[in-house]
């Protein structure tokens, strides 16, 4: 890991300033948040022409999540695929979309790429932490192309916390509950005439839902999260109205997390086990980000907002890959000798662990990689505003660069008959993986939102031009010499996009688009074509005091679709980092959401819907080694989207307190690509779990919390992509208390 020193000293300043800069009148701050955002406000949602949902921070806070996969569930069109039953690492996907790490959606922090190297390696081992979040922003259709490098999907935007507009303000919260689970989430700041900051801290752990056979390791984990911020505004007197922003974060984790699964015969006797070859499974991350946003109002028409950002993420999972026994093995002269055996977790593997702690296996050996890489992503961006009354015009650009630096190892243990790990051989360190997957992009792109009476015609164009490059030297590990293999793809595409909306009046809209969808090949890949893809929508939305409701079908037309080779896909170990083309794919659907606030006497009933309904289709057959693909033959699913979703959300407010519950169903999904009845051995079976929370304000500042996650201890799979089943969250209970000033 480098060094994260040269980042405390300016944290420790940035708190300072947090404590000294509101010594004078509060200023609004709503300008600098809507250049931040996608939407501005929850009104102007309701004229986006296309799916547009905003997660407000009341909404956030009614069940406190610091899973971000559980809050984006009552999104319509969204798709989950829970892993470590935190959302540590999330699996997001959008409108059949695949969710292996959020590769295809398009993930940001403050209108900023969040990805540790989102064009490179866009595989999301980084996710921003979602309990800091003070709003979040999905979009997905016509309106995503501004915010690519995806755009078939959708984008998801998370606002983290502002600068507070009063003189002082902040929060205190901490939380505890089952499993050692324990948060502690804390900010102060405030507006000054000229200078303003705020400063915020979020820590979180647990120890884990799972146990290890015959260990007391804990599988839990401990994540440590920094926010400082500094704003300076010109003076009132000055020419231009003009604001400076420096956002500094760094944040940490250590967890016990493994890819390795359980065989379904170990999963029904007890969800909740981790194999002892699964012992020092360890994730081990650290990230850094420097962002500096300037905005300067040039009149009442014309605001140029540029961003220039800095991402830097170093990640170790150090995990059991492979895991073998003594096998005889007959050689030339006909002799029998004993040799070790290894069998990757997917292909044998598990099951050996498996026999082992059942002692049907006396002694095995392990394999365990370091999946050692370091991340950069870094640029410099600018959108222009042109306000022409009847014309909204967008004009933006920005340059971008990112890489992923992979210096791998595997070492080598042997588990013994009282179940411990003892290394026989360390691995050369680079001696794995030694490469550099890079990328740099221009992006551009121009937006024109067009009112004609009770029209909205909204187009757009975006422009990418991106270069591609791997540079592998294999086992030249101090890289003195040329690299061993060179790759170098250029991709430049441009991307139309047309939207309408029609205001039958004043509650109800009309809408529909089309766009063309992109996604780009991986670095090494000089055989990949473009994801590409032509995407309709067509729907309505209807909004009054008590009821807000849409309804709006999709289809997604792939000219092209990639499926890439990664370890959480259970690829092995000479195919990761290959992508495949699946030419072309259908996927079609209906997303729909409704709420209606009901008043019963002095109580407020809210009540609200999300469903999802998709259906998906390979168009042609092809071969490849992707193992949630495999060898498809026209006419079959996608794995892991369910034909149907439903979410039912419930809540009872008093004056002081108020109770909300929450149900959410999964139909059954396929688990690789298929038709028909899915086999027992490649289905996740479908599944309702429930949520309870509850709140009590002590006083007007000051409040009680209680959260039930999984109330009705539902066991249930999540998935197989590791070779063998992963199991969700069980109930667990939080209790918190919540101080604001």
């Amino acid at each position: 890991m480098r060094s994260s020193s040269f980042f405390q000293p300016a944290l420790i300043a940035s708190a300072i300033l947090a404590a000294i800069s509101h010594t004078a009148v509060a200023k609004d701050t709503d300008d600098n948040i809507e250049h931040l955002t996608i939407f501005g406000s929850a009104q102007a949602v309701n004229d986006v022409p296309g799916s547009a949902h905003m997660i407000t921070e009341e909404e956030l806070n009614k069940f406190d999540f610091t899973d971000i996969m559980r809050t984006l569930t009552s999104v319509p069109g969204v798709y989950v695929l829970e892993e470590d039953g935190y959302g540590l690492r999330p699996n997001i996907g959008m409108r059949g979309t695949g969710q292996n790490r959020s590769e295809k959606v398009t993930i940001m922090e403050d209108n900023v790429l969040a990805a540790p190297a989102p064009y490179a390696s866009p595989s999301a081992y980084y996710f921003p932490t979602a309990g800091r979040m003070q709003q979040v922003e999905v979009l997905k259709g016509t309106s995503s192309a501004m915010y690519g490098p995806r755009t078939t999907g959708g984008v998801i935007n998370m606002l983290s916390r502002q600068i507070p507009d009063d003189a002082l303000a902040g929060q205190f919260n901490v939380t505890t509950g089952e499993d050692g689970y324990a948060k502690v989430h804390a900010y102060a700041g405030g507006s000054g005439e000229q200078v303003s900051s705020v400063f915020e801290v979020f820590r979180y752990q647990a120890d884990g839902f799972k146990d290890i056979n015959n260990s007391d390791r804990d599988t839990g984990f401990v994540k440590n999260d920094i926010l400082a911020k500094v704003r300076f505004n010109s003076d009132k007197n000055a020419a231009y109205d003009q604001e400076l922003e420096l956002k500094l974060k760094y944040s940490d984790e250590d967890s016990d997390e493994t890819y390795m699964g359980l065989t379904d015969a170990d999963f029904a006797a007890d969800p909740y086990a981790r194999y002892s070859a699964s012992q020092l499974d360890n994730m081990d991350t650290t990230h850094k980000q420097v962002q500096i946003n300037h905005l300067i109002k040039i009149n009442g028409r014309f605001n140029l907002m540029t961003t220039a950002y800095y991402n830097d993420f170093s990640r170790n999972w150090y995990k059991t890959s492979k895991v073998g026994k003594m096998v005889d093995e007959v050689q030339e002269d006909g002799s029998i000798i004993p040799v070790k055996k290894f069998s990757s977790l997917g292909s044998g593997g598990t099951e050996i662990a498996s026999d082992y702690d059942r002692g049907a296996e006396s002694e095995i050996y392990a394999q365990v990689k370091a999946n050692s890489r370091d991340y950069l992503s870094k640029g410099l961006q600018t959108v222009l505003d042109i306000d022409l009354d009847d014309h909204q015009l967008k004009f933006g650009v920005r340059y971008h660069e990112d890489e992923m630096d992979r210096f791998q190892w595997v070492d080598e243990y042997t588990l013994d008959q009282d179940y411990q790990m003892t290394q026989d051989d360390a691995g050369v360190h680079g001696a794995d993986s030694n490469r550099i997957d890079s990328a740099e992009a221009l992006a551009l792109f121009v937006h024109d939102e067009y009112t004609l009476g009770n029209f909205i015609i909204n187009a757009g164009l975006r422009y990418e031009d991106i270069t591609l490059e791997r540079h592998d030297w294999k086992d030249d590990l101090a890289r003195t010499q040329d690299p061993v293999k060179h790759t170098k793809n250029t991709v430049d595409v441009w991307l139309p996009s047309l939207a309408l909306t029609y205001r039958v009046n004043e509650e109800l809209v009309l809408l529909g688009g089309i766009q063309k969808g992109f996604a780009p090949p991986a670095p090494g890949n000089e055989e990949a074509d473009d994801e590409e893809s032509i995407n309709y929508e067509l729907g309505l939305r209807y909004n009054n005091e008590s009821l807000h409701a849409e309804a709006i079908a999709f289809f997604s037309d792939y000219d092209n679709m990639h499926g890439n080779c990664t370890v959480s896909q259970n690829c092995a170990d000479e195919n990761v980092g290959e992508q495949y083309n699946a030419g072309e794919v259908e996927v079609k659907g209906l997303e729909v959401k409704a709420g209606y606030e009901f008043k019963l006497a002095n109580l407020l009933v809210p009540v609200d819907l999300t469903y999802t309904f998709t259906d998906t289709e390979f168009l042609n057959s092809f071969e490849s080694k992707l193992d949630t693909w495999g060898d498809v033959t026209k006419g079959e699913e996608l794995p892991y989207v369910p034909d149907n979703q439903l979410q039912f959300a419930a809540g009872l407010v008093g004056d002081n307190w108020r109770g909300d519950i929450l149900v959410r169903y999964m139909d059954e999904m396929r688990t690789i690509a298929g038709s028909g009845d899915i086999p027992n051995d490649e289905v996740i079976k479908s599944r309702t779990v429930v949520d309870l929370a509850a709140h009590y304000n002590l006083a007007e500042n000051q409040e009680l919390t209680l959260n039930i996650d999984n109330l009705f201890d539902k066991e249930y799979a999540t998935t197989r992509t590791h070779g063998s089943l992963m199991a969700g969250k069980p109930r667990t209970m939080t209790i918190g208390y919540k101080y604001s000033f």
